[in-house]
């Protein structure tokens, strides 16, 4: 039995059932009655049965002691403790039957947590919104993470089960149709995955397979042992299955930097290249991403296709946190790092990583980062905001809430027309003020080391805010998070999102069909006068202008070639003023 098989496979008359259990002396799948399994050497239990079929419910029962989910599971309709059921994924009828993505050039990226997008909540609730996002300039709808986790609300990053869409937000069949009707706009569709760590609860795999973990621990729990080939395999087996079975056009990474392994994060090369060799064949654009502390630029390369060990793009902690220590003030943490945050963001971008082997003392004073100046600008996902940013703030509050509406725009004049790949976070488009505080949904004492260890980490807020901080596993926590979508119709958010429009129609008219081959330039500051250029890839040169700061600067030097964005410089530049030339 090969190590790549992982969960049920139909048959022409019934199901062949697997599970990888070498700790466990017996394994029996639970259908109408219990079915004893055949060990291999290898420690795989197998067995085929007929009369199995798409809908049918299993458990497995190790050693006569305890019932658990299939680790493969497809789907848990009844949360992670219940039985799992058979999924046939041949059976969805696609209709945007030649949809073969697109290039990573074009990516505007929106991320999205589905719980909290719309009142429902749902899969299906989603589509409506997708003509919403086509028309703002959105490219690709970038999801939270979707594996499923244990109870009805998560940021998703608990998640156990690592190829079940959680069922909090619908059927597999449901998110299906979400892509499916994303692909006929022609949006992309990314997803979040964590393949650094299991979630705390609902994780069976220590009892039946111990050797998928190692004694190094993450900051959310044992690391995985991906020095044994069955680990490798499974999470490589889940790359695969949500690309293929959902057709996903990438995938983004979660801190593989905190992927224990010796030497490079070795695991992400296997992961990029069993998505290249998925696609090698049908010209279907696959766009790999990352999050990484480390600031790796050797794992990145924007124009690999198909992927085959490198990643198209890193998102960018550097450029927000410059940004943020600008419009905020906030030195606090990893802030601290960004002392002087205008020529950092110069710094950004005109390199993209603001620490390129420089010594971080966040990081525990060391260096930190690779030069990344000769890397292509889209390697670099620049964002103003994103789940962990406003999330891991006691309040959850959002960049609108603590910084001047003037400099805010500024910065997503910045951001979005830059030759760099721009994200927002669900919401930002229009300027939406509900917070997106952390929530879960664990029980017992569980529940109560979250609470605890939230207090332990916020201490100072909570000496400040008090009971004003969101308890976590209220539901009420999650309910606020919800968007606001009646905020469109009216003042602010209707002007935020008419700026965010045309910002992201200039981006579409002259940035994007230059980006192919487009270099980075240089970036200076002299006082608040922010200048960079950037070398296209039609020969033409990219020209920033901005006032970093409420006064005016009043000998701002005119840029060469012909305006793009904010006019003429004559009389001066106003405060928070943004210039975009090209020529």
């Amino acid at each position: 039995m090969s190590a790549q098989h992982f969960g049920p496979e139909l048959t022409s008359d019934g199901a062949r059932f697997r599970l990888w259990a070498p700790a466990a002396k017996r394994v029996d799948v639970l259908l109408d009655k219990p079915h004893p399994l055949t060990r291999d050497a290898a420690g795989w239990y197998v067995a085929e049965i007929p009369g199995v079929r798409a809908g049918t419910r299993y458990r497995f029962r190790i050693d006569d002691e305890i019932d658990v989910p299939d680790p493969a599971s497809a789907f848990q309709p009844d949360d992670v403790f219940g039985p799992s059921e058979v999924i046939d994924h041949t059976a969805f009828k696609w209709r945007a039957t030649e949809w073969r993505g697109r290039p990573w050039h074009e990516a505007v990226v929106l991320e999205a947590h589905v719980g909290t997008f719309t009142r429902e909540g749902t899969y299906r609730a989603m589509i409506d919104k997708l003509d919403h996002l086509v028309a703002t300039g959105i490219t690709a709808l970038e999801l939270m993470p979707l594996a499923d986790f244990a109870g009805k609300r998560n940021w998703g990053y608990d998640g156990v089960l690592w190829y079940a869409p959680d069922s909090a937000y619908g059927r597999p069949e449901d998110l299906k149709t979400l892509i499916d009707e994303a692909h006929l706009r022609g949006l992309m569709v990314m997803l979040d995955v964590v393949y650094n760590h299991f979630g705390p609860e609902g994780n069976y795999l220590g009892r039946y397979a111990p050797s998928f973990f190692t004694d190094a621990h993450t900051p959310w729990g044992s690391a995985i042992d991906y020095r044994v080939p069955e680990v490798r395999a499974f999470a490589i087996g889940s790359v695969v299955s949500w690309l293929r079975d959902y057709r996903f056009d990438g995938l983004r990474f979660d801190a593989v930097n905190m992927i224990v392994e010796a030497g490079e994060v070795a695991v992400v090369h296997d992961f990029s290249k069993a998505a290249g060799h998925l696609v090698a064949n049908d010209s279907r654009h696959i766009n790999l991403v990352l999050e990484n502390g480390d600031n790796l630029a050797r794992l990145l390369d924007a124009t690999e296709d198909p992927p085959h060990g490198k990643f198209r793009g890193q998102w960018n902690d550097d450029y927000h946190h410059v940004w943020h220590v600008m419009l905020t003030g906030e030195t606090q943490g990893y802030y601290g790092d960004y002392r002087a945050p205008k020529q950092e963001l110069a710094r950004a971008l005109s390199s993209g990583y603001v620490y390129q082997g420089e010594v971080s003392a966040f990081w525990g004073n060391k260096p930190r980062g690779e030069r990344s100046g000769a890397l292509s600008p889209i390697c670099f996902i620049n964002f103003l905001q994103n789940h962990d940013q406003i999330g891991n703030r006691p309040l959850g509050d959002r960049l609108v809430s603590i910084a001047k509406p003037e400099a805010v725009a500024a910065a997503l004049a910045v951001t979005l027309i830059a030759p760099t790949t721009p994200m927002l976070f669900m919401g930002e488009e229009w300027g939406a003020t509900s917070p997106f505080p952390f929530f879960c949904d664990f029980k017992g004492d569980l529940a109560n080391a979250v609470r605890k260890g939230r207090r332990e980490e916020f201490a100072w807020a909570y000496a400040k805010y008090g009971d004003d901080i969101p308890d976590p596993l209220d539901e009420k926590t999650m309910q606020s998070a919800v968007l606001d979508w009646t905020a469109l119709a009216r003042d602010p958010g209707r002007a935020r999102l008419a700026l965010v429009r045309d910002l992201l129609a200039v981006r579409r008219r002259e940035i994007t069909p230059r980006l192919a081959g487009a270099r980075f330039g240089d970036a200076i500051v002299a006082g608040d006068l922010l200048t960079a250029h950037w070398r296209m890839g039609d020969g033409s040169t990219l020209r920033l202008t901005a006032n970093l700061s409420d006064r005016a600067i009043a000998d701002a030097p005119e840029p060469k070639g012909t305006g793009i964005w904010g006019g003429a410089l004559s009389g001066g530049l106003p405060g928070w003023a943004v210039r975009w030339n090209l020529g």
